[in-house]
Protein backbone atom coordinates (compact mmCIF):
# COMPACT_ATOMS: atom_id res chain seq x y z
CA UNK A 1 0.00 0.00 0.00
CA UNK A 2 2.64 2.05 0.71
CA UNK A 3 4.23 2.14 -3.19
CA UNK A 4 0.44 2.87 -4.53
CA UNK A 5 0.48 5.91 -2.05
CA UNK A 6 4.69 6.88 -3.65
CA UNK A 7 2.66 6.29 -7.10
CA UNK A 8 -0.15 8.34 -6.54
CA UNK A 9 2.26 11.49 -5.51
CA UNK A 10 0.22 13.30 -3.04
CA UNK A 11 -3.46 12.86 -5.20
CA UNK A 12 -5.98 11.77 -3.08
CA UNK A 13 -8.35 8.53 -3.78
CA UNK A 14 -11.54 7.27 -2.27
CA UNK A 15 -10.92 3.97 -0.08
CA UNK A 16 -13.10 1.74 -2.02
CA UNK A 17 -10.89 3.09 -5.32
CA UNK A 18 -7.57 2.63 -3.47
CA UNK A 19 -8.85 -0.96 -2.37
CA UNK A 20 -10.14 -1.69 -6.43
CA UNK A 21 -6.35 -0.38 -7.59
CA UNK A 22 -4.74 -3.05 -5.25
CA UNK A 23 -7.27 -5.71 -5.35
CA UNK A 24 -7.90 -5.77 -1.52
CA UNK A 25 -11.48 -5.29 0.24
CA UNK A 26 -12.12 -1.81 1.67
CA UNK A 27 -11.61 -2.99 5.09
CA UNK A 28 -8.07 -4.70 4.01
CA UNK A 29 -7.07 -1.12 2.44
CA UNK A 30 -8.33 0.75 5.66
CA UNK A 31 -6.74 -1.57 7.84
CA UNK A 32 -3.16 -1.30 5.46
CA UNK A 33 -3.68 2.96 5.93
CA UNK A 34 -4.11 2.57 9.65
CA UNK A 35 -1.45 0.02 9.87
CA UNK A 36 1.15 3.00 8.28
CA UNK A 37 -0.77 5.20 10.60
CA UNK A 38 0.01 3.05 13.87
CA UNK A 39 3.55 3.34 12.52
CA UNK A 40 4.21 6.49 12.52
CA UNK A 41 5.05 5.97 8.61
CA UNK A 42 2.19 8.23 7.40
CA UNK A 43 0.51 11.18 7.87
CA UNK A 44 -1.99 13.39 5.93
CA UNK A 45 -1.26 16.34 3.58
CA UNK A 46 -4.11 18.15 2.43
CA UNK A 47 -6.72 15.78 2.93
CA UNK A 48 -4.60 13.16 1.46
CA UNK A 49 -2.25 10.54 2.68
CA UNK A 50 0.94 11.03 2.53
CA UNK A 51 3.96 8.43 3.37
CA UNK A 52 6.79 10.07 6.28
CA UNK A 53 9.92 9.71 3.94
CA UNK A 54 12.13 10.56 6.24
CA UNK A 55 11.08 7.39 8.61
CA UNK A 56 9.86 5.68 5.17
CA UNK A 57 12.97 5.23 3.16
CA UNK A 58 15.08 3.54 5.67
CA UNK A 59 12.47 0.98 6.57
CA UNK A 60 12.47 0.49 2.71
CA UNK A 61 15.71 0.58 1.20
CA UNK A 62 17.00 -1.08 4.45
CA UNK A 63 14.50 -3.35 5.88
CA UNK A 64 12.62 -4.96 3.00
CA UNK A 65 14.83 -8.44 3.42
CA UNK A 66 14.27 -8.36 7.13
CA UNK A 67 10.68 -7.19 7.38
CA UNK A 68 9.20 -9.09 4.48
CA UNK A 69 11.29 -12.28 3.89
CA UNK A 70 11.15 -13.66 0.61
CA UNK A 71 9.43 -17.52 0.15
CA UNK A 72 11.01 -18.96 -3.10
CA UNK A 73 9.68 -22.11 -4.47
CA UNK A 74 9.62 -24.39 -7.62
CA UNK A 75 10.00 -23.59 -11.27
CA UNK A 76 5.80 -22.19 -12.21
CA UNK A 77 4.26 -19.75 -14.63
CA UNK A 78 3.71 -16.10 -13.66
CA UNK A 79 5.00 -12.54 -14.15
CA UNK A 80 8.26 -11.69 -13.48
CA UNK A 81 9.29 -9.80 -10.68
CA UNK A 82 12.81 -8.56 -9.34
CA UNK A 83 15.67 -8.74 -12.23
CA UNK A 84 13.84 -10.28 -14.48
CA UNK A 85 11.94 -6.99 -15.69
CA UNK A 86 12.95 -3.61 -16.50
CA UNK A 87 14.58 -1.64 -15.41
CA UNK A 88 17.05 -4.30 -13.94
CA UNK A 89 16.54 -6.79 -16.51
CA UNK A 90 18.57 -5.37 -18.99
CA UNK A 91 21.53 -4.60 -16.16
CA UNK A 92 21.32 -7.65 -14.39
CA UNK A 93 23.06 -11.10 -16.51
CA UNK A 94 21.76 -14.35 -15.42
CA UNK A 95 22.93 -16.71 -18.16
CA UNK A 96 20.97 -20.14 -17.15
CA UNK A 97 19.52 -18.71 -14.39
CA UNK A 98 15.27 -18.48 -14.49
CA UNK A 99 13.77 -15.29 -13.68
CA UNK A 100 11.79 -14.91 -9.99
CA UNK A 101 7.90 -14.73 -11.36
CA UNK A 102 5.00 -14.26 -8.96
CA UNK A 103 3.19 -17.43 -9.79
CA UNK A 104 -0.03 -16.83 -11.70
CA UNK A 105 -1.97 -18.82 -13.80
CA UNK A 106 -2.54 -15.36 -16.23
CA UNK A 107 1.14 -14.82 -16.40
CA UNK A 108 3.35 -15.20 -19.54
CA UNK A 109 6.64 -16.26 -17.68
CA UNK A 110 8.21 -19.36 -16.73
CA UNK A 111 10.83 -18.85 -13.56
CA UNK A 112 11.18 -19.72 -9.69
CA UNK A 113 8.19 -18.88 -7.24
CA UNK A 114 8.72 -15.92 -5.19
CA UNK A 115 5.05 -15.76 -3.55
CA UNK A 116 4.27 -11.94 -3.83
CA UNK A 117 3.45 -10.05 -0.40
CA UNK A 118 -0.11 -11.15 -0.82
CA UNK A 119 -2.10 -13.36 -3.61
CA UNK A 120 -4.16 -10.48 -5.70
CA UNK A 121 -0.33 -7.87 -5.96
CA UNK A 122 0.42 -9.11 -9.38
CA UNK A 123 -3.09 -8.11 -10.88
CA UNK A 124 -2.56 -5.40 -8.73
CA UNK A 125 0.88 -4.44 -10.42
CA UNK A 126 -0.26 -5.48 -14.12
CA UNK A 127 -2.80 -2.19 -13.60
CA UNK A 128 -0.27 -0.08 -12.78
CA UNK A 129 2.97 -0.25 -14.43
CA UNK A 130 4.57 2.45 -12.18
CA UNK A 131 3.63 0.31 -9.16
CA UNK A 132 5.04 -3.44 -10.92
CA UNK A 133 8.31 -0.98 -11.57
CA UNK A 134 8.13 -0.18 -7.54
CA UNK A 135 7.27 -3.71 -6.15
CA UNK A 136 9.95 -5.06 -8.89
CA UNK A 137 12.71 -3.47 -7.06
CA UNK A 138 11.21 -4.07 -3.75
CA UNK A 139 11.49 -7.93 -4.52
CA UNK A 140 15.15 -7.16 -6.23
CA UNK A 141 16.03 -5.66 -2.22
CA UNK A 142 14.43 -9.17 -0.57
CA UNK A 143 16.21 -11.71 -2.81
CA UNK A 144 19.03 -9.96 -5.04
CA UNK A 145 22.72 -10.61 -4.43
CA UNK A 146 24.52 -7.55 -3.00
CA UNK A 147 24.83 -6.07 -6.72
CA UNK A 148 21.25 -6.19 -7.68
CA UNK A 149 20.34 -4.41 -3.79
CA UNK A 150 22.46 -1.77 -4.78
CA UNK A 151 21.20 -1.15 -8.12
CA UNK A 152 17.42 -1.33 -6.58
CA UNK A 153 18.52 0.67 -3.56
CA UNK A 154 19.58 3.39 -6.18
CA UNK A 155 16.63 3.29 -8.47
CA UNK A 156 14.26 3.76 -6.06
CA UNK A 157 15.82 6.04 -4.44
CA UNK A 158 15.28 7.99 -7.29
CA UNK A 159 11.80 7.32 -7.39
CA UNK A 160 11.40 8.57 -3.97
CA UNK A 161 13.16 11.23 -4.25
CA UNK A 162 10.22 13.22 -6.03
CA UNK A 163 7.65 12.11 -3.12
CA UNK A 164 8.92 14.16 -0.55
CA UNK A 165 6.23 14.59 2.91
Amino acid sequence: MALKLVCLAGRKQAYAELARAMRLSVFEAHACLARLSAARLLTEVAGAPALVMPAFRPLLLQGAPYFFPAVRGEVTVGFPTAYGVEPLKSKVLFADELPPVWPHEDGNTRGATLLPLYPKLPLAAQEDPALYELLALFDALRIGQAREREMARGLLEERLKSHAA
